[in-house]
Order: structure tokens, then sequence, then C-alpha cells
């Protein structure tokens, strides 16, 4: 099995980074005790989430594979040109 490709893409490292921005001044936040900046901070936290999801949305997230939704009666098929081939060569 091949290794995935997840998150290798512009559209989750940005959304990864802003997350992490506003993980940061949240996490300050609680440490110099102010509400206003912790829900500033758990702002941003959604904002990386919509806007991650809004560029993958655009393209720039992963894309599909082609292999993965093939039916059983197309592998049969391909499995069957296979063997034919093989047979006549």
């Amino acid at each position: 099995m091949a290794a995935a490709a997840h998150g290798h893409n512009p559209a989750a490292w940005t959304g990864v980074v802003i997350t992490f921005i506003g993980f940061g001044v949240a996490g300050v936040a609680m440490i110099l005790p102010s509400v206003l900046l912790v829900w500033a901070g758990l702002a941003v936290v959604l904002l990386g989430g919509v806007v991650g999801k809004a560029m993958s949305m655009a393209g720039m997230g992963k894309q599909p594979s082609t292999n993965v939704y093939r039916s059983t009666d197309e592998q049969h098929a391909a499995q069957a040109a296979r063997t034919a081939a093989a047979v006549t060569a």
C-alpha cells in the first residue's frame, strides 16, 4: 500500500498555520488573564478551519485518486483484458 499524501497541499498547510497561531494567541491570553484575547484566539482557530476548507474547495487541496473508485465490474474487465493480452503474446 502506498503512503498517503494526506495534508501535503497548500490548503492543509495554510489551515494548520492559521489554527496554530490561534492556539498560540489563546494560550498566551490564558496566562495573561485576558478573556477577550482568549475568544479572539479561538476565533482565529475557527478561521483557520474555514480558510483551509475554502482553499480545498477552490482546488488547492488533495485531488481525489482516479483508481480508488473503480467498480468491481471494471476491475474484472481489466483483469480479463490483461489475461487475454498475456495469452496472445
